[in-house]
């Protein structure tokens, strides 16, 4: 049995939906490569934060995907969990009508932004899923715009959230499946 299909056994009853997403999105057809399919896809689950799916994942991905694309994938969670707490900050206090914090210069260092491991699409790409996760506006606009400019397609964009949010989802089934009691348990 895969690391993905052992998750998949793990998912409790009620998240069937999410089993069956998770197959079709990381064993479907796509528009997207091996290389963007897994990256988003161990970008999402590292920022979901469930040890097992993200463990599956890597695992998985390490199997069908340049080490390139994990990597990045690494390094765009990470700095993206970083970046959506700012912007995303900025954003909110912006929507207040509060003062301005787009004038205070940012001061962290972001340089694999400009310099990924694998393609620089790519990397928006991962960078894009993980900030729909996040829910940052300002970064979802930015790096979809970056994405569409670096020659990838509205098509390749969705199906990128798409796998995002049903990784996302997967992890909060599991998450949940450990802490709540069958239904029939509780009559």
């Amino acid at each position: 049995m895969s690391a993905i299909e052992d998750v998949r056994a793990k998912l409790p009853p009620a998240a069937r939906d999410l089993s069956l997403n998770l197959a079709s999105v990381l064993g479907g057809e796509s528009v997207l490569s091996a290389a963007q399919r897994w990256g988003v896809a161990v970008a999402a689950a590292i920022a979901s934060r469930e040890p097992g799916l993200r463990d599956a994942v890597i695992e998985e991905a390490r199997t069908v995907a340049p080490e390139s694309a994990i990597e990045d994938a690494v390094a765009g969670a990470a700095l993206m969990g970083m970046n959506n707490v700012l912007y995303r900050f900025r954003h909110f206090l912006a929507d207040q009508g509060r003062q301005s914090y787009d004038a205070h210069p940012a001061r962290l260092r972001m340089q694999r932004l400009v310099r990924p491991a694998g393609a620089k699409v790519d990397f928006e790409l991962v960078c894009l899923a993980v900030s729909a996760i996040h829910g940052c506006e300002r970064c979802v606009v930015a790096h979809e715009r970056a994405v569409i400019e670096g020659g990838l397609g509205p098509e390749h964009v969705f199906e990128a959230v798409r796998i995002a949010a049903t990784i996302h989802g997967a992890a909060v089934a599991l998450e949940s499946a450990s802490i709540a009691a069958p239904v029939s348990a509780a009559a």
